[in-house]
């Protein structure tokens, strides 16, 4: 088999060239996809372009793998669903293809994010009001820093939080701005975006590590060691530097997107992906998606600090397959009932041929018995390696792409 891909770059991030070589297919896939499917020379920068890296989002999968299979097997015109929504990756490349889109999601903030990313946007009146916010809290944490009395001494009014999660995981300092911030998001037209900026800034002004950013166990409030930068750093205390950063960065975003967005439709639903009914009218032509993985994101607490912020409701429990119910036989089983049930909610709407595609690590060999008990005929499968995290983790391992036909 010859080999088509970077073996520096596959040591790089940990895993052995000739592991890739017995796991994937590489020939195979250069044959049918035209892509080896390893991604290994597409940079961090691609990977997160444009309104994907709106918003940080622990286990969305890589843009290129959905923009070479929606090219491969859907045409412009055409509908498809993602009932696992997520950060909206689907639905943004779909748009990108001038492929319609339905997305069902189960997380008030997931949704949020994709509203964010999809709508249409006066750029200018965008930009306008993103700036204005940012110099107003800007204004804020300066008299903040004035004054030679207490850090609030020409400050006219506190900002108060009955939210234990803030007080515990924010500096005074950090908590003041992200609050000043929050009780001005009225006062504008786009105030979803203005959200989705404080969110961003709120993850990053936590009193955590620089580099455990996705999973932090407990505040870091003394000096530490610092993996990340090699040397020790001192725990965060404001966030005016974050909205700063992400201000001028969401609106380079959105300015970016709308320069490549076509005017395909997109309905993005919430609700349990079980039981949520479909406003649609025509059959779907296919599916692409990559549900939660068995045991391992906890998809609502990865997000805590938006929740706390923004008092959405948490639906924890009906979330399939999270870290909190671990791996065991019955979370497995709960697990493939759970997706049994999200397609089989949806085979209604789909066309009889209509062609549906799995994203998943199915490390436990869980998905031809789910696709038996849809009526779903494996058509192919293909195996790549993930070799690029953005979350600090040591953790690798080998993604399958079940390409199913509808036969109900």
């Amino acid at each position: 088999m010859t080999r088509r891909f970077d073996e520096s770059a596959a040591r790089k991030y940990g895993i052995d060239p000739a592991e890739i070589v017995q796991q994937v297919d590489i020939e195979k896939n250069l044959a049918v996809l035209g892509n080896d499917l390893t991604f290994i020379d597409v940079r961090e920068k691609e990977r997160t372009k444009h309104v994907h890296r709106l918003h940080p989002y622990l286990g969305k999968f890589i843009p290129q793998l959905v923009e070479l299979f929606l090219r491969k097997f859907f045409r412009p015109g055409e509908w498809v669903i993602d009932p696992f929504a997520g950060s909206g990756t689907t639905l943004v490349e779909a748009n990108i293809l001038g492929i319609h889109a339905v997305g069902i999601e189960l997380s008030p903030f997931n949704v949020l994010i994709q509203q964010v990313k999809l709508q249409k946007y006066d750029i200018a009146a965008l930009e306008k009001e993103v700036l204005d916010a940012l110099h107003r809290t800007q204004r804020f944490s300066q008299q903040l820093r004035q004054g030679t009395g207490t850090l609030f001494s020409t400050v006219s009014k506190r900002f108060e939080t009955s939210s234990e999660y803030l007080q515990t995981w924010f500096a005074d300092q950090a908590l003041q701005e992200i609050l000043f911030y929050r009780s001005i998001i009225p006062d504008y037209r786009y105030q979803d975006v203005l959200r989705v900026i404080l969110s961003r800034a709120a993850r990053s002004a936590r009193l955590i590590p620089h580099y455990d950013l996705a999973r932090p166990k407990k505040p870091v409030r003394t000096r530490y060691w610092c993996i990340k930068h090699k040397r020790y750093c001192e725990p965060i205390q404001e966030a005016i530097k974050f909205l700063r950063r992400y201000s001028l960065d969401t609106i380079k975003r959105l300015k970016e997107f709308d320069q490549l967005r076509t005017d395909a439709q997109t309905l993005i639903l919430q609700g349990d992906a079980r039981t949520v009914s479909l406003p649609i009218q025509r059959p779907l032509d296919g599916v692409f998606t990559s549900p939660p993985y068995v045991g391992v994101i906890d998809y609502h607490e990865q997000h805590r600090y938006a929740y706390e912020l923004f008092d959405f409701p948490r639906q924890d429990d009906l979330e399939i397959g999270p870290a909190f119910k671990g791996q065991s036989k019955k979370a497995q089983q709960e697990y493939v009932e759970g997706i049994v049930k999200v397609f089989q909610n949806l085979i209604p709407f789909l066309r009889p041929d209509a062609k549906v595609f799995v994203v998943a690590n199915d490390k436990f060999q869980l998905y031809p018995e789910i696709g038996r008990r849809c009526n779903f005929e494996l058509v192919d499968l293909f195996h790549r390696p993930v070799l690029m995290r953005t979350e600090r983790d040591a953790n690798r391992y080998f993604e399958s792409i079940f390409y199913f036909r509808n036969r109900n």
